[in-house]
């Protein structure tokens, strides 16, 4: 099994890169802003042959280079379906209107990938020899989702913005909820084994085990107290 990956331009997305192996066909999570170029050179450094863009939701730090990455490669993107509009416009996942400067960054893409699929809580994709488990996991946006695979080693969770090592997604703005985080972390993520193996959105990798014992908002879940 091949997990590589690298945290892509402001602000430090991780873009994570599945494989079998060397060689073989990968898909590629949450291609982010200037993701084509490192993602170019980790392909060929690994010989990878991209089959799928799966984004763990619509924020355009997650989305921005999907549509070069996918239609360069004639592949689709999977989103859940509340966030396939930020796709287009992405001002809309921070509240602002169409066409605002954000951060210095440059055009937004407001397009679509040419194919886009969507995602559904229980869904099983099977892509690149790869079965991955797909959880709707709302709460830092409407339509957040994670993905689990099994391997060999441990089971791993392709967590988006769900959760970090030592903290959780912000869920204040448009499509955020507390409520829906609260549910969400009691039910993707509290049953999960110890072992489970954490590629998240931002920061370092983590595991079940150690949140569950170090993070206070997964304490908070566990023992049912308010997130405040």
């Amino acid at each position: 099994m091949l997990v590589t990956g690298f945290p892509a331009g402001p602000p430090g997305t991780n873009c994570w890169v599945v494989a079998t192996g060397a060689g073989e066909r990968c898909v590629v999570v949450d291609p982010g802003v200037g993701a084509t170029g490192p993602l170019d050179d980790l392909l060929a450094e690994h010989r990878l042959h991209p089959v799928a863009v799966l984004l763990t939701h619509g924020h355009l730090d997650h989305t921005f280079s999907v549509v070069p990455v996918c239609d360069a490669r004639d592949v689709p993107a999977y989103i859940h379906p509340a966030d396939r509009p930020q796709l287009a416009d992405p001002w809309s996942g921070l509240g602002l209107p169409p066409g605002t400067p954000l951060f210095g960054l440059p055009a937004l893409p407001t397009a679509e990938p040419g194919d886009v699929r969507p995602l559904a809580d229980g869904d099983t994709l099977e892509l690149a020899g790869l079965p991955l488990g797909v959880r709707h996991a709302p709460g830092h946006t409407q339509g957040s989702v994670a993905f689990s695979l099994a391997t060999p080693d441990a089971p791993l969770l392709f967590s988006g913005d769900l959760l970090f090592a030592g903290s959780i997604g912000r869920v204040d703005l448009p499509g955020g909820s507390e409520a829906d985080m609260l549910d969400s972390l009691a039910r993707v993520v509290l049953p999960l084994d110890d072992a489970t193996v954490v590629h998240p959105g931002h920061g370092p990798s983590t595991s079940i085990g150690r949140e569950r014992a170090t993070n206070p908002f997964l304490q908070l879940v566990a023992q049912k107290e308010p997130l405040t």
